[in-house]
Protein backbone atom coordinates (compact mmCIF):
# COMPACT_ATOMS: atom_id res chain seq x y z
CA UNK A 1 0.00 0.00 0.00
CA UNK A 2 1.38 3.37 -1.03
CA UNK A 3 0.27 6.27 1.18
CA UNK A 4 2.39 8.85 -0.67
CA UNK A 5 0.21 11.73 -1.89
CA UNK A 6 0.16 12.11 -5.66
CA UNK A 7 1.27 15.32 -7.34
CA UNK A 8 -0.83 16.92 -10.02
CA UNK A 9 1.37 18.86 -12.43
CA UNK A 10 -0.14 21.82 -14.25
CA UNK A 11 -0.15 21.87 -18.03
CA UNK A 12 1.11 25.45 -17.68
CA UNK A 13 4.47 24.19 -16.37
CA UNK A 14 7.13 25.12 -18.91
CA UNK A 15 10.69 26.14 -19.61
CA UNK A 16 11.49 29.83 -19.96
CA UNK A 17 14.70 31.11 -21.53
CA UNK A 18 16.18 34.57 -21.19
CA UNK A 19 19.69 35.94 -21.51
CA UNK A 20 21.13 32.55 -22.48
CA UNK A 21 19.75 30.86 -19.35
CA UNK A 22 16.82 28.45 -19.15
CA UNK A 23 14.74 27.65 -16.08
CA UNK A 24 11.96 25.15 -15.59
CA UNK A 25 8.76 26.64 -14.19
CA UNK A 26 7.01 23.89 -12.27
CA UNK A 27 3.44 24.41 -11.10
CA UNK A 28 1.88 21.61 -9.08
CA UNK A 29 -0.39 20.68 -6.21
CA UNK A 30 -1.04 17.66 -4.05
CA UNK A 31 -3.96 15.56 -5.18
CA UNK A 32 -7.09 16.86 -3.45
CA UNK A 33 -5.65 20.34 -2.75
CA UNK A 34 -7.15 23.45 -4.31
CA UNK A 35 -4.13 25.77 -4.44
CA UNK A 36 -1.04 25.54 -6.61
CA UNK A 37 2.64 25.63 -5.63
CA UNK A 38 5.31 27.36 -7.73
CA UNK A 39 8.87 26.12 -8.06
CA UNK A 40 11.55 27.23 -10.49
CA UNK A 41 14.45 24.86 -11.16
CA UNK A 42 17.63 26.04 -12.86
CA UNK A 43 20.06 24.21 -15.14
CA UNK A 44 22.08 23.02 -12.12
CA UNK A 45 19.01 21.58 -10.39
CA UNK A 46 18.87 24.39 -7.79
CA UNK A 47 15.28 25.25 -6.97
CA UNK A 48 13.42 28.30 -5.76
CA UNK A 49 10.06 27.52 -4.13
CA UNK A 50 7.51 30.19 -3.28
CA UNK A 51 6.25 30.10 0.31
CA UNK A 52 2.79 31.20 -0.77
CA UNK A 53 0.48 29.11 -2.92
CA UNK A 54 -1.76 30.37 -5.70
CA UNK A 55 -5.49 30.07 -6.26
CA UNK A 56 -5.00 29.25 -9.96
CA UNK A 57 -2.27 27.76 -12.12
CA UNK A 58 -2.42 30.88 -14.25
CA UNK A 59 -1.69 33.08 -11.22
CA UNK A 60 1.37 30.96 -10.43
CA UNK A 61 2.68 31.26 -14.00
CA UNK A 62 2.05 35.01 -13.97
CA UNK A 63 4.08 35.33 -10.75
CA UNK A 64 6.96 33.38 -12.29
CA UNK A 65 6.99 35.58 -15.39
CA UNK A 66 6.72 38.79 -13.34
CA UNK A 67 9.67 37.70 -11.20
CA UNK A 68 11.77 36.88 -14.27
CA UNK A 69 10.93 40.25 -15.85
CA UNK A 70 11.53 42.25 -12.66
CA UNK A 71 14.62 40.48 -11.31
CA UNK A 72 16.02 38.73 -14.37
CA UNK A 73 16.28 35.00 -14.93
CA UNK A 74 19.78 34.93 -13.44
CA UNK A 75 18.29 35.77 -10.04
CA UNK A 76 16.79 32.27 -10.16
CA UNK A 77 19.99 30.50 -11.22
CA UNK A 78 22.14 29.21 -8.39
CA UNK A 79 25.72 27.94 -8.26
CA UNK A 80 26.65 25.06 -10.54
CA UNK A 81 27.88 22.96 -7.62
CA UNK A 82 24.73 23.58 -5.58
CA UNK A 83 26.70 25.30 -2.81
CA UNK A 84 25.83 28.90 -2.08
CA UNK A 85 28.64 31.42 -1.73
CA UNK A 86 26.30 33.69 0.18
CA UNK A 87 25.40 35.84 -2.83
CA UNK A 88 22.65 33.57 -4.12
CA UNK A 89 19.32 33.77 -2.35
Amino acid sequence: MNDEPKLETSQLSQEISSGGKTVSVQIYRLEGETTWALEIVDEYNNSTVWDDTFETESAALTEAKKTILAEGVTSLVGPNDGKSDGDWK
